[in-house]
């Protein structure tokens, strides 16, 4: 792992330590696909996951010719829903070390228009 990447996490894990909450969402993304799953801070334990390529697997995205920003911005539309369902409404944004910009961020977006605050 890239030196600069992970004194970048570090930094971002030990701000949400210091906002006191229970749940985060924490963002992988590989150059082709992006993860995003809603982790029990205190516990370690996943509550809600949800990914791109899960997402290209439902059907009514199979068909579609989309860009990688907009799987992320769907991927953190649909990992909301699941979390609303959960009764999930409140959580912080781990962003694992990746600059906010591009899929990062349209993850984060897509995941507030969903319904989720952070």
């Amino acid at each position: 792992m890239k030196p600069n990447l992970k004194k970048r996490q570090q930094r971002v894990r030990q701000k949400l330590r210091q906002q006191g909450r229970k749940r985060k969402i924490t963002v992988f993304r590989s150059n082709r696909h992006i993860w995003a799953q809603i982790v029990d801070i205190v516990s370690g334990q996943t509550l809600v996951a949800f990914s791109s390529k899960a997402l290209l697997k439902m059907k009514k995205y199979q068909k579609e010719k989309m860009s990688r920003v907009t799987q992320a911005r769907l991927v953190g539309q649909e990992l909301a829903r699941l979390a609303l369902k959960k009764g999930i409404k409140r959580v912080a944004f781990d962003r694992s070390g990746y600059v906010y910009h591009g899929r990062v961020k349209a993850l984060a977006e897509g995941a507030r228009a969903g319904g989720l605050k952070f």
